[in-house]
């Protein structure tokens, strides 16, 4: 990849926003795209005494923002198209804001699990078309390193801050009611520039002209969806369930969530990394190797000894988790268009968290039928098979401009 990549798109060159702003933007979404999901794991427990959860209910509930993710994502780009890429992410952060503060109020279990689907719809968006909105509007390099490094923090103070919180105010409804404050902060200025940015060429942008070609055609982005689906499968099941893990191994709720903080905050120094050494095009094979080692390790690890060093199996999984930030960065740096980059970004995201949808919902269904946790890590371990292979292909500096070209 070229440094060409980051420099703003001379297209768009008209009613180019100045830096400052787009970073503002930027850091504003992608640190309310997680909070809401990793959230929960913490407090799962208060969560299910609260409401009277069964188990099963409880894994259903950390399967959500995979399926929420997947299908509304599928829905985003369509949805853009009709009003401006900028006002679909405006909306999303008004409907993620919304779930996530209505939630907190409900006292059913039914009503509770309806307003995170709201909430959690209203983040799908943003996941999908922040990365054509950073393609089109230029600094890709730079802005996909805000972008990933805020995904990652926000998840990370999601897991910190909800129990402390939640133990603070004697409430779990508090803990979680955080983060819909949080979204709500960013609503001014992504209303603004919804308002902006109507007729900008850079909204023409994410809609123009592009390859024809399907993108499933591309063995890039279907590589590129496996590696996605795998890791997000991995992160969704950590937010539900890796708390649990440690706090039946004897540990606290606050430790339990530190413990998964921890892991999230690893990541924060492969979302500033990984894109850069992307865009350089040197080291990343081994690289892409070493995450499916680290992500068989971690689970081996807490099968042998979840309690004895906790810390080092979070760093670990954590390490793993870099996969992440590598693939939101690899939506930008594979592609050369930014309709192809929103065409991306449509068909990896909304697959991708399909997929990772049946993880959380599977190892709640397996600890219930085994009364333990040894079976669900094993299975764990082995998706860093498929997990490496993918991670292997994308490696390749390959656009999928040029292969949907060559099936037209």
């Amino acid at each position: 990849m070229s440094d060409a990549d980051d420099r703003p798109s001379t297209r768009s060159h008209g009613a180019a926003l100045p830096f400052a702003v787009l970073v503002a933007a930027v850091v504003l979404v992608s640190i309310n795209l997680r909070p809401g999901a990793s959230s929960v794991g913490p407090v799962l427990e208060e969560v299910r005494d609260g409401l009277g959860m069964s188990a099963g209910v409880a894994g259903a509930m950390t399967g959500l923002p995979g399926l929420c993710f997947g299908i509304v994502g599928a829905l985003s780009v369509a949805f853009a198209r009709r009003i401006g890429t900028t006002a679909g992410i405006a909306i999303g952060l008004a409907v993620a804001a919304a779930g996530l503060l209505l939630r907190v109020a409900a006292d059913s279990e039914p009503l509770f699990l309806v307003l995170t689907v709201v909430g959690l719809s209203g983040m799908a968006v943003g996941n999908v078309l922040v990365p054509a909105w950073v393609k089109a509007h230029g600094h890709a390099v730079a802005l996909m390193t805000v972008y990933g490094t805020g995904l990652v923090v926000g998840g990370t103070i999601g897991s910190l801050l909800t129990a402390p919180v939640s133990e603070a105010t004697g409430s779990w409804r508090a803990g979680l009611g955080l983060w819909g404050v949080l979204v709500a902060v960013a609503l001014p200025l992504w209303g603004w520039l919804a308002v902006r940015e109507r007729r900008s060429p850079a909204e023409r942008e994410v809609s123009g002209e592009a390859p024809a070609g399907r993108v499933v055609h591309s063995p890039t982005a279907i590589a590129l969806t496996v590696l996605f689906g795998v890791q997000s499968m991995h992160a969704y099941v950590q937010f539900g369930w890796l708390p649990t893990v440690y706090r039946d191994a004897g540990l606290s709720s606050s430790t339990a969530g530190a413990l998964q903080a921890l892991l999230s905050s690893v990541g924060i120094l492969g979302a500033l990394v990984m894109p850069t050494i992307i865009a350089r095009g040197r080291g990343l094979r081994p690289i892409t190797v070493s995450f499916g080692v680290a992500l068989a390790t971690g689970y081996a690890g807490l099968v042998v000894a979840p309690a004895t060093v906790p810390w080092l199996w979070a760093i670990i999984l954590g390490y793993s988790g870099l996969a992440f930030p590598t693939a939101i960065a690899l939506i930008t740096a594979r592609t050369r268009h930014p309709a192809v980059t929103a065409q991306l970004s449509g068909f990896v995201q909304p697959v991708g968290y399909a997929l990772a949808a049946i993880g959380p919902f599977a190892v709640g269904l397996v600890h219930e039928a085994t009364e333990g946790w040894t079976l669900v890590l094993v299975l764990l371990a082995l998706t860093s098979v498929p997990l490496t292979l993918a991670a292997l292909r994308v490696a390749r500096p390959t656009y999928v401009d040029d292969e949907l070209e060559r099936v037209r």
